[in-house]
């Protein structure tokens, strides 16, 4: 399993290869990317800066380990943090499992919880020169 915080650029294969087993016959995969535009804000994003709460990949681990608890999918997830440009990759997440409705149903409860769960923020950094934070409350 792999789940980790990270300021390296992120390799989808890596994780791919990390929880593909003879026994799979299915992998599933999220690829995020950082997108010239956010709907809500005006403008045109040029990058992001993520950063995170030094539990963040403790909490990430713990999503990792409930979701391969049952025994029947493996997982590789990582989060990226620090200065991205658009295009480039945020987070990535592969999960390997016997059948594909398993893979794909862990692969997105794995996404949707790393999103609202581990304690990450980004700052949108607009073309304009100004900047929003999204995840801060």
């Amino acid at each position: 399993m792999i789940s980790r915080i990270t300021d390296a650029t992120l390799d989808a294969p890596a994780h791919v290869a990390a929880v593909t087993t003879s026994a799979d016959g299915a992998v599933a995969t999220f690829i995020g990317l950082v997108r010239d535009h956010d709907p809500s804000v005006s403008g045109e994003v040029v990058a992001l800066e993520y950063s995170a709460h030094p539990d963040a990949e403790q909490t990430l681990a713990a999503i990792a380990r409930e979701i391969t608890a049952g025994g029947d999918v493996r997982v590789a997830v990582s989060h990226r943090i620090g200065h991205l440009g658009v295009g480039e990759v945020a987070i990535v997440a592969a999960v390997a499992s016997a059948h594909r409705a398993e893979a794909f149903e862990a692969c997105r409860t794995l996404v949707e919880r790393v999103k609202a769960e581990v304690p990450l923020w980004k700052r949108e950094i607009l073309a304009d020169g100004s900047h929003t934070w999204v995840g801060i409350s």
